[in-house]
Parts: structure tokens; C-alpha cells; sequence
């Protein structure tokens, strides 16, 4: 048996996230497709995580297990000739058997983006969000800086979950403004389904009414989603890296 791992950007707006789902169509079950007609088997492909419908990606990280023994240039040719074009292995490589894309990752990084410029080239991959681009970056910062460590974020995760461990320790979030964008990154151990396009759009939200930085405090401290803003749309959330 041989453990195989993957580096992978894609495009989510033609799916319905990364986990494959029963009659839709998912990043994961497109690639599982793809190496099963090349190998004739069937994989359990690994993700780091799972991104929502409509969410990127420039390095999402996965890995499955195969007695075969892969020729891992030609391989990653034939796969990446068979994938929609939305969908590209950018690395492979032979990892130790007991490696966990999903359980091993130390550190998730998530990008968001915002413009103030309505453009085609610039629609499917941000958000065009004139009252941002009117904001105080440096509050920005100082509410998100808040957000820094270990928290039970529940509050900012969907409700509908099967997840227990609502705690998750995070380690940056930081806006910065780039020409006619607004960029916010955003590092964790781990993010529960749905928490970082809700602490983003929190974020905006406690700037915008101008209340005080704190105020991402008392709405951690509640532990209710009731409690948080509302979620920004997925078009401009990027999985940007995964590290381990």
C-alpha cells in the first residue's frame, strides 16, 4: 500500500463544495472520478477540510491510499488532462503511510477579498463591497486582533453541525488593502463550517456601526450564531494554504 498527496487550486463556482454529496457536483467527487478511470479504482480521497459551495482554493491538500505504485509525473499529467479545467493538481508526491491531510494539518490559512471595481475578470473571485473600502483598516484590525487564540467559536459556526469541538486557536487575522482591494487573512489550527466568511462579515459588521472593538468579545463569549453578523458571500473566500 502506498500513500499518495496532492496539492490542489480549484474554482468553486461550479460546485457544491469540496465534499462529495449525494446528485450534486463536488470538487472531491470530480478528482475521485478522475484517478478512478485512470487506476480503475476507487479512492478515499482526504481533504484537509471542507470548503463551502462556491469557496476557492490555491492549495488545498489531499491524499489517498493505492497498491499501486504511481509513476507521479505521468500521473499528474493524466490526471490534470482528464480534470475540468476549473480543477488543477498543481504537486504529487509519496508521503508515509500514516499521513492525514485532515488530521496532521497544524495550520489553515483562509483569504477573502474584497474590490470597490465592478469588473468581469474580477466577479467570480470577490466581492464587490463599496462600504468596505469606506472603513478604518487600522479598526479593522484592532477588533480582529481580538479574535487571536484559543476560543470556542460556536457563535461563528453554522448551526446545523455534526461538529463536537467547537474550539478553535487562532493565530492571525489581518486586513490590508492592496490598490483596489481589500484583503483579509485569517490562520487557525482549524475553522468550524462556516466560521470564517461569519468572523469576516462580524468583522464589518462592528466597524460599521462603529460599536466597540469588544463588542467580537461578548459576541464569542454568547456562544450563539444569533449573536454574530452575517455570513459574506463565498465568491471571495480562498483556501490560500495548509501546513503541517
Amino acid at each position: 500500500m502506498r500513500n499518495y498527496c496532492l496539492k490542489i487550486q480549484y474554482s468553486g463556482k461550479n460546485y457544491s463544495g469540496w465534499q462529495i454529496q449525494p446528485n450534486v457536483k463536488t470538487v472531491q467527487g470530480e478528482i475521485v472520478s478522475k484517478i478512478e478511470t485512470i487506476t480503475g479504482i476507487k479512492v478515499n480521497l482526504i481533504g484537509s477540510g471542507r470548503t463551502d459551495a462556491g469557496v476557492h482554493a490555491l492549495g488545498q491538500i489531499a491524499n489517498f491510499q493505492i497498491d499501486n505504485d504511481l509513476n507521479l509525473f505521468k500521473f499528474m499529467y493524466s490526471l490534470n488532462s482528464i480534470l475540468p479545467e476549473d480543477i488543477a493538481i498543481t504537486e504529487i508526491s509519496e508521503v508515509p503511510l500514516e499521513f492525514h491531510s485532515r488530521f496532521d494539518a497544524s495550520k489553515r490559512s483562509y483569504l477573502y477579498l474584497f474590490t470597490d471595481e465592478k469588473s468581469p475578470f474580477y466577479n467570480d473571485y470577490s466581492y464587490h463591497y463599496q462600504p468596505v473600502f469606506n472603513l478604518d483598516i487600522a479598526k479593522l484590525n484592532e477588533i480582529s486582533n481580538l479574535l487571536i487564540g484559543e476560543y470556542d467559536f460556536t457563535s461563528f459556526s453554522r448551526k446545523k453541525t455534526d461538529t463536537e469541538n467547537m474550539v478553535c486557536n487562532i493565530s492571525l487575522a489581518k486586513w490590508k488593502k492592496v490598490k483596489n482591494f481589500i484583503l483579509f487573512r485569517i490562520d487557525a489550527n482549524r475553522f468550524l463550517h462556516g466560521m470564517v466568511r461569519t468572523i469576516t462579515g462580524t468583522v464589518l459588521q462592528i466597524a460599521e456601526k462603529n460599536l466597540i472593538n469588544e463588542e467580537i468579545i461578548n459576541i464569542i463569549n454568547q456562544k450563539s450564531r444569533e449573536s454574530a453578523g452575517r455570513a459574506v458571500i463565498s465568491k471571495g473566500l480562498f483556501l490560500l494554504n495548509v501546513k503541517y
